[in-house]
């Protein structure tokens, strides 16, 4: 949906696509994967101090916690004194304790990390997930990672991007070794990690230096950014603010729709060209012939039936941009069928029993992706189910151990 002429003349002119990546890259719905604990502390006490503050936070990777909190019952208390620091993390009292929880450079500053610790958390953001760290009163408590999918069409959009020409850059609040991770999954190839929310609109001011530049965001925080940037495209499924901030809304929030927006807006340019060639064509001819030069003398009949050729001529052309829609309409649904064609012939869809939460399926999730020729692995713990995506073929006694090893049953 453009919401102004001058947004759908400009989007055909842009050489550089900016992305939000979560809620934009990726889904947007984050499920806990690893609980890590330091020495001397239980996994109750963990999950307890981390629900008890991360509950009152809105933010993606805060439901994520509260969901597996939630689950497993945990009750958490009750803490005063609550601060959320944008882009880093949480503050809050519980008595006369400080409790702090957030992202490694934030609760360093307050609290000592062990090294163990530490390099698990390099470990856990190489795989492309995001160790949130937390603390009370200097004493460091524990990690709890969290991971969020890529959407399937975000490859596919990336490829289209560069296709036309067009440079594609991730911008995210998260570390570099995470960021590097999801942006590797999505095949982008430039990355700008740790940016603070207002950050997002100032790498967007520098881009538009080398040329005329897109944001594509669905936060709140993406909305300096959304107008900053030359065109602004929100997620349908974002935020109001950000759909209020953007000059396009992808209706379906499906990233291909953005890819297909900027080829729209070039073949409507390309369209505007021709059409004003051909208006000046018949007035270039018509003219002089009107006027009697070259000797001849153009009859009114005539002239008002090139006049309305020309119209014709315009408006049909015109019309041919409804021939976009339909072609754009049989392109997505070509590639359903080829994907659902590839899914048949490379999935396999494997019953667990024993899973009782999130942090389960995380680990069975964990060692099927860890598996040669394992694509992905959707891991649901209320289904009992694992649908693993396949490159090649992965014998059933090599999955049903990897999952055996974790503790689960294969029925």
């Amino acid at each position: 949906l453009f919401k102004t002429a001058a947004a759908l003349e400009e989007a055909g002119r842009i050489k550089n696509v900016v992305l939000d990546k979560t809620g934009t890259v990726t889904k947007g719905t984050p499920t806990v994967t690893d609980v890590v604990t330091a020495d001397g502390v239980t996994e109750e006490e963990l999950i307890d101090t981390a629900y008890s503050i991360e509950k009152l936070s809105e933010h993606p990777l805060s439901n994520a916690i509260k969901q597996m909190a939630e689950y497993k019952g945990t009750q958490g208390f009750e803490v005063s004194e609550f601060n959320a620091v944008s882009g880093k993390g949480i503050i809050a009292k519980r008595g006369e304790k400080l409790l702090f929880g957030g992202n490694f450079s934030f609760v360093s500053d307050r609290a000592e990390i062990p090294s163990a610790l530490a390099k698990r958390a390099e470990g856990l953001s190489e795989e492309g997930k995001t160790p949130l760290f937390f603390a009370e009163n200097g004493r460091s408590l524990g990690i709890i990672a969290v991971s969020d999918v890529i959407k399937e069409d975000s490859r596919e959009a990336v490829r289209r991007f560069k296709a036309m020409g067009i440079s594609v850059t991730m911008l995210t609040g998260d570390n570099e070794r995470t960021a590097r991770a999801i942006a590797e999954k999505a095949e982008i190839d430039e990355v700008i990690a740790s940016v603070l929310p207002d950050g997002k609109e100032k790498a967007v001011r520098l881009l538009k230096a080398k040329g005329r530049t897109a944001m594509i965001g669905d936060g709140i925080n993406d909305a300096p950014a959304l107008i900053s940037a030359d065109v602004g495209i929100a997620i349908g499924a974002g935020a109001d603010i950000a759909i209020e901030s953007a000059d396009a809304v992808l209706v379906r929030s499906r990233l291909t729709d953005a890819v297909d927006a900027i080829a729209l807006s070039r073949a409507t340019l390309r369209n505007i060209h021709q059409n004003l060639f051909w208006a000046f064509f018949y007035n270039a001819i018509g003219i002089p012939l009107a006027a009697g030069l070259f000797g001849l003398r153009l009859d009114p009949m005539f002239a008002a039936a090139a006049m309305s050729l020309s119209s014709f001529c315009v408006v049909t052309n015109a019309l041919r941009l409804n021939l976009f829609g339909r072609k754009m309409g049989k392109t997505v649904t070509e590639n359903k069928e080829t994907e659902k064609g590839n899914n048949e012939a490379m999935e396999k869809t494997v019953k667990i029993e024993g899973m009782m939460c999130t942090h389960c399926s995380g680990h069975v999730k964990k060692a099927l992706e860890a598996l040669d020729g394992v694509i992905s692995a959707e891991v649901s713990h209320e289904k009992g189910t694992a649908v693993i995506r396949l490159e090649k073929e992965v014998s059933d006694e090599l999955i049903t151990k990897a999952i055996e090893d974790e503790g689960y049953r294969v029925t």
